[in-house]
């Protein structure tokens, strides 16, 4: 008898531990609210692309854009680019738009998307692009962070950590 108690005792205390872990794990993940004025900012920023032209946040306003913080070092970064460049594919005939920020050295992002293009394009945000991605709610710095822009400008969904068929899919709803 004494045994049984010990056993459900050591259960429920692990079970309890258990929940505890995920409830932090989840609350440490989430993305933190907006910095204020952190969507105007956006669109008033330019990144190198890695063959060293401009491109400007300014020119993707007006469609939905899914911005992708990625690094080649990172391998849930690397896994998930061919699933979010066919969702540029598919869904590029319906206004979206996928802008890959590669927080990189850009010598090694260029080496990459030498042996693994992707059809949307790829902006330098270097070590700055942690920092942006902290001012959109990325406080624990880690990669892959993608942020969904509606057309009208503002961000519409968060998501720390890779993106999977699911949430493409939910987001391929959004405008």
């Amino acid at each position: 008898m004494m045994a049984a108690s010990r056993r459900k005792l050591m259960a429920g205390v692990a079970a309890a531990a258990g929940l505890a872990g995920a409830g932090v794990a989840w609350w440490k993940y989430q993305p933190a609210p907006l910095l204020s004025g952190v969507e105007d900012a956006l669109w008033r920023l330019s990144f190198d692309t890695p063959q060293g032209t401009p491109l400007a946040m300014q020119a993707l306003r007006g469609r939905p854009v899914l911005l992708n913080f990625w690094a080649t070092w990172c391998p849930p970064c690397v896994e998930e680019m061919p699933m979010i460049n066919r969702f540029f594919q598919e869904n590029a005939a319906n206004g979206w738009q996928v802008l890959g920020l590669a927080v990189d050295q850009p010598s090694s992002v260029r080496s990459f998307l030498q042996k693994t293009p992707v059809s949307y394009p790829i902006g330098m945000a270097g070590l700055g692009g942690t920092e942006l991605g902290r001012s959109l709610g990325n406080l624990a710095g880690g990669l892959p962070f993608t942020v969904v822009l509606g057309s009208a400008g503002t961000v519409l969904h968060r998501k720390m950590g890779r993106v999977s068929p699911a949430d493409l899919q939910v987001w391929a709803g959004l405008k």
